[in-house]
Formats: C-alpha cells, sequence, structure tokens
C-alpha cells in the first residue's frame, strides 16, 4: 500500500493538492476500504495501522508537513478511514433492513420488539457468548446502528447518507485521530 502511495505522489510533476488528493482518493482509497464491511479491523494497532496510509499520504502533501493529522483532514476535508468505515457498515445495514439488497433480513437482523427512544428500525441484538463473534459486522454495526439519534432521516438512501454525516460518532471510534 505504501509503495502505490509513493507512486501517486512520484507519478504526477504537480504539487496541486487538488490533483493528488483525487488520485488518492481514486486509486489507494478503494484499496483500504476495500470489503470493509467484511473485514474491519478491531483492535487499536490494526485501526493505526490502515490510518497510517491517509496520515501519511497528507504528510507528504505540500504545506501539510507540520499540520497535525487532525488539521489536514479538515484542510482536506476528508474523514479518519475508520469513521468512513463505520458509515459504509450503517449504509449496508441500511440497504439490509430496507431490502435494497439481495440478503434475507432475516439472515442477519431482528427488529428489536421495545423501541422507546430514538427511531424506530431499531435491531434486537442477541447475546454474544464468544469474543471473536462480536467483532463479525452483524454484532459490531447493532450498537451504534441503535444509538443513531432520532434526527437521522431514513426516507431514501441518500437522504440516510447525507443524515449520518452530520452526527457526531467520536464515542463510537476506537482511535485518537491526534
Amino acid at each position: 500500500m505504501l509503495h502505490f502511495k509513493l507512486c501517486i505522489l512520484r507519478s504526477f510533476t504537480s504539487g496541486d493538492i487538488r490533483l493528488l488528493l483525487r488520485a488518492y482518493i481514486v486509486y489507494v482509497r478503494p484499496l483500504v476500504e476495500y470489503n470493509s464491511i467484511i473485514w474491519s479491523p478491531v483492535t487499536k494497532q490494526d485501526i493505526e495501522t490502515v490510518e497510517k496510509v491517509q496520515r501519511r499520504f497528507t504528510k507528504r502533501l505540500h504545506g501539510l508537513r507540520n499540520v497535525s493529522y487532525c488539521d489536514s483532514l479538515n484542510q482536506l476535508k476528508l474523514h479518519t478511514l475508520e469513521l468512513r468505515r463505520l458509515h459504509l457498515d450503517f449504509l449496508f445495514c441500511y440497504k439490509v433492513v430496507f431490502g435494497l439488497v439481495s440478503v434475507n433480513f432475516t439472515d442477519f437482523f431482528q427488529f428489536s420488539v421495545t423501541s422507546t427512544r430514538g427511531h424506530k428500525y431499531k435491531l434486537f441484538k442477541p447475546r454474544c457468548t464468544s469474543s471473536l463473534r462480536q467483532k463479525f459486522y452483524v454484532d459490531r454495526v447493532i450498537n451504534v446502528w441503535n444509538a443513531l439519534p432520532s434526527t437521522v432521516n431514513f426516507s431514501k438512501l441518500s437522504v440516510f447518507r447525507s443524515s449520518i454525516a452530520k452526527v457526531d460518532f467520536l464515542s463510537f471510534l476506537i482511535c485518537n485521530v491526534d
């Protein structure tokens, strides 16, 4: 991954940050996010290892060498890769819940019968006896899905996507960006 990122920085003679950022988004980030629903790092060490790809790329951009990672992400209008994986988890969960993918909802989820607060699409989380099982997508996403605020709009996928972008998920992220 590091080799591919360096190739982008060496291939472009332009120092234009927008051009280099676009190349990173098109060529590198899909590789890092590939199949993140199935494979998503759960230990802090693994999350930081994946995040290091984007951190190193931003440090190599002109004018961002001495800027903190958090500030460079804000300047470039990027999110951490961990937050992006969480958003991708939400989007796939939405697609399963609303039947937008050819996956049987009942194979993965059940609706919760008691929903007193928040949104009306809360999911039941069965008891998990294995620590390994807690890392699977279904068990990983249910707590965060159920914690979505009532301000999230579930009417359409595009509306849902933009409404979760406005929610602060810092309490659900494992790694600190600085």
